[in-house]
């Protein structure tokens, strides 16, 4: 009997150890995403790749929370759709709005 309990015991403990490292796991991730995500707000006012960023942090985040799935579907549609209307605009027009716009004299 007392071996059977100290059998039992060590896999109670084993399942508590495994527990809270995938919590602390999931943890980590949740914050490293924010983080991530932060940094890619921050990108919009200073320089930096905020476009990549941003997607970057949501798509650390989705792993985790659904909100942050839709977010990154949504924006996943929406650049599809941007990249596709861009494609019916011939490279050298698009060129051209680029580097001689109203603004140029």
């Amino acid at each position: 009997m007392d071996g059977e309990v100290n059998v039992r015991s060590i896999f109670l403990i084993r399942r508590i150890l495994i527990t809270s490292l995938q919590q602390a796991k999931r943890v980590i991730w949740v914050i490293a995403g924010f983080t991530v995500l932060l940094i890619g707000i921050v990108m919009i006012v200073l320089p930096g790749p905020a476009i990549i960023v941003i997607p970057m942090g949501l798509a650390i985040l989705a792993t985790e929370f659904i909100w942050a799935r839709r977010l990154l579907a949504r924006i996943r549609a929406e650049t599809q759709v941007i990249s596709a209307q861009l494609d019916r605009i011939p490279f050298f027009t698009r060129l051209k709005k680029l580097f001689w716009s109203k603004t140029t004299v």
